[in-house]
Parts: structure tokens; sequence; C-alpha cells
């Protein structure tokens, strides 16, 4: 089996997928470099892996989760500066297998984990 890395945004605030939040995913070695923009879907997922099986490689990577955006465009009452904007998550990928890496968020505090 080939490796693959998926993602998926829940709004535990109100709880319910969180549709249509910006995802850029970075590959950290060498250097910082962008490969994939994508944005979630009505089931606040993806509409197809974020890094597919072809461009798999372990390594270091960061998704970027755009939920100050996303709370804006979704009615979540305006602060300013937002106190959650832009969500860096920074994780590992050492083996070839699929990675599943969720953020539950809410407009004060998220959360993730490697999920299956």
């Amino acid at each position: 089996m080939s490796g693959f890395l998926t993602t998926h945004v829940l709004d535990t605030a109100r709880g319910l997928p969180a549709r249509g939040m910006q995802v850029v995913l970075f590959r950290l070695s060498p250097a910082r470099e962008e490969i994939a923009r994508m944005v979630t879907n009505d089931d606040g997922r993806t509409d197809a892996h974020i890094l597919p099986a072809g461009d798999f490689a372990t390594g270091t990577y960061e998704l970027e989760f755009h939920a100050g955006a996303w709370m804006d465009a979704s009615g979540v009452a305006p602060e300013s500066p937002r106190f959650l904007d832009v969500i860096p998550i920074r994780f590992g990928m050492s083996q070839n297998d699929h990675y599943h890496v969720p953020l539950l968020v809410s407009p004060f505090g998220y959360s993730t984990y490697r999920g299956s």
C-alpha cells in the first residue's frame, strides 16, 4: 500500500462539518514548499486526498487551516482581530501509510489527533 494524507474539519461549537474552509499543505524539507491547496466540502473534508499516493513521501509537513476567514464567511460573531486565524499543524509522516489529520475547531479553541 502506498501512503496518502487526508484531513477534515469539524465545527465543535455548532456540531457540524466546517464547509468552505481553505486548507493548505506544505512539505517542510528541504525547504517549506506549498504542495496542495483545497477547500472543505459539505462534509468538512477535501474532495480528494490532500496528499495522494502518487505524491506521498515520508517527512515533515504542515497543514494550514484558514479558520478566521472561514469564521468570517460562516457568520461567527466578528471580533478584530480574531482569536484564531490561520491554524498551523506541523506533523511527521514516518511510514508509508494512511495518515489522517483532522481539525476540531471553535472560535476560541482547537484540537487535532492522528485519525484513521
